[in-house]
């Protein structure tokens, strides 16, 4: 089974660089509509079996040209939305940005109990976006392709938890571009990273 993980359009909170968690939340912009347009056509020839989204209306927005190009609708689950930003919702300055990424560090090198300032701690968003993609998996065969739209760190973490192969190292990386997509495959021992950003990622 191939799990392709989709961080979302462009958004208007993305352009001023604003931290922006909680659902249903802002539409993508014309770029961003762009780019989900552009993502359709990427993944035209994957044998794409099912398409998943946040209860975002920018994850929802995305997938909803993936969708179409393979005759299916929107599957919205819920689990996958953004880590939730707490006291740093709807900031964009470079001290709220600063906490948020330190934080996320401190998760991927495996302080998950730690919280962001009055939002959620790592463990809390890693165990609800697991069991949502459980949920997913389960319904689907071995040798099904499915899309998952969701959000850049939540996506991030989800990826380094489930793949053998994803250590602290690529996953604090960088932030996933808009449309940037993550593939992920299993095998009899566990889900292993093949792609990441358009990158291939070896090892076991």
């Amino acid at each position: 089974m191939r799990l392709i993980l989709v961080r979302h359009g462009e958004t208007a909170s993305n352009v001023k660089m604003a931290l922006d968690s909680l659902p249903p939340g802002p539409p993508l912009t014309d770029a961003g509509r762009a780019q989900a347009a552009a993502l359709a056509e990427q993944l035209a020839a994957e044998p794409v079996t099912a398409v998943y989204a946040s209860t975002a209306v920018r994850a929802q927005e995305t997938a909803a040209p993936v969708a179409a190009a393979h005759g299916l609708d929107v599957e919205v689950v819920d689990g996958v939305q953004e880590i939730f930003c707490g006291d740093l919702e709807g900031r964009h300055d470079r001290e709220a940005f600063e906490v948020f990424i330190a934080t996320v560090k401190q998760w991927a090198e495996g302080e998950l109990d730690v919280p962001l300032p009055g939002g959620e701690s790592g463990r809390q968003a890693l165990d609800r976006y697991l069991a949502a993609v459980d949920g997913i998996t389960a319904k689907h065969r071995d040798g099904d392709t499915v899309v998952l739209v969701s959000h850049g760190a939540v996506l991030r973490m989800g990826a380094l938890a489930l793949a053998r192969n994803v250590g602290p190292a690529l996953a604090e990386a960088g932030l996933l571009p808009n449309t940037g997509r993550v593939v992920l495959e299993r095998g009899d021992d566990g889900w292993r990273c093949t792609s990441w950003t358009g990158v291939d990622v070896v090892g076991d």
